[in-house]
């Protein structure tokens, strides 16, 4: 029997065409293969949903990723593979969130968009399509983690970035290698992908939404920092620190942030740069974090980072000691360490 696929449109560049004016609108999914005439030749089943609301990926709220997970979650057994067509600019941050709310994955959820309109002529969605539905329908290469594809290369979803607004190869994944590239065949790195598990797919829903990220700077005032330190109902922060995880060493500085962690406020170390990781305590500049309670990111992307612990904060909103312990440990493969049961 063929594998069924079921593509999902949330909204974004990649469903746009030109209408009679000029003007760029969504066009209905039903109608994919008046689009993409190619996909006529699959040898796989496809069929198409979008959501109630479709909007530009800024808009993402985590609300709008329980409305995408509960899509997928009711086809579940209906389907082999699904690819959600999303803009660009969030795409990294819903791959993250649906990686962490779908525990047991054993089928692929492949995200994927475009760089330019479908109804233009040098539009990069077709082949992105195209390769997507691939993806999710490879029986030879069966991939049971969030995936997003782009531009020939197949990430793991909770590892890839954005990394430019004008070219074709928009993502990267710097600190983990893609899962697959597709040339005049694709080319899987089984060995790469997350084990398939053996127990029933649970999917959790809860975010916390109530967390903040401090970026660094040289300067940064002791205003800024108390002001994102105490904002309203604030549980959780992501620090984006210098190099291996450096941050200044004035009184001011630390003595605002075990202020913050006294008052039950988790934070997580991640490094600004793109790659590499924060290892704290590697430099005297983040002895002093690593002593006051702040834990360290490991290699873990900014938007992985951001939703793992709405995720965490979300699912064990009464069980502090838990998340501290699954934020330094990898849950979906997004950070370079052991896995862990959260």
């Amino acid at each position: 029997m063929n594998n069924k696929v079921l593509i999902v449109y949330t909204g974004g560049t990649i469903g746009m065409v030109q209408d009679e004016k000029g003007a760029l609108t969504p066009f209905p999914m039903e109608h994919i293969y008046d689009l993409v005439p190619e996909l006529q030749k699959c040898s796989y089943k496809i069929d198409t949903c979008q959501m109630a609301d479709i909007i530009d990926s800024s808009n993402m709220t985590p609300s709008f990723w329980v409305d995408l997970a509960e899509i997928i979650e009711r086809h579940y057994d209906d389907y082999d593979g699904f690819v959600v067509l999303h803009g660009t600019d969030t795409m990294a941050y819903t791959a993250s969130a649906l990686s962490f709310m779908f525990k047991n994955l054993t089928k692929p959820i492949v995200l994927t968009g475009s760089q330019l309109p479908m109804g233009m002529l040098r539009s990069d969605g077709r082949e992105n399509i195209i390769c997507a539905l691939e993806v999710a329908s490879c029986q030879e290469a069966y991939i049971p983690e969030v995936c997003l594809f782009f531009e020939n290369h197949l990430y793991r979803g909770n590892r890839s970035t954005k990394v430019s607004a004008e070219n074709f190869d928009a993502f990267c994944s710097y600190n983990y290698p893609s899962l697959a590239k597709a040339g005049i065949r694709f080319s899987f790195k089984s060995h790469l992908f997350l084990p398939k598990p053996e127990k029933p797919l649970i999917v959790r829903k809860q975010f916390d939404r109530n967390i903040a990220v401090l970026k660094l700077f040289p300067g940064i005032t002791q205003g800024v920092v108390d002001a994102v330190l105490h904002a309203e109902g604030l549980h959780g922060v992501v620090i984006e620190t210098f190099g291996s995880g450096n941050a200044p060493t004035e009184a001011w500085f630390i003595n605002a942030i075990e202020d913050a962690i006294g008052r039950g406020i988790i934070v997580l170390n991640v490094t600004q740069c793109k790659a590499g990781a924060v290892i704290m305590g590697q430099y005297e500049a983040s002895c002093e974090l690593s002593r006051i309670g702040v834990i360290g990111g490991s290699d873990i992307t900014l938007e992985a980072a951001v939703t793992k612990m709405m995720y965490l904060l979300g699912t064990y909103p009464n069980n502090p000691d838990h998340v501290r312990e699954c934020l330094q440990r990898s849950l979906r493969g997004e950070i370079t360490t052991e896995k862990s049961p959260c």
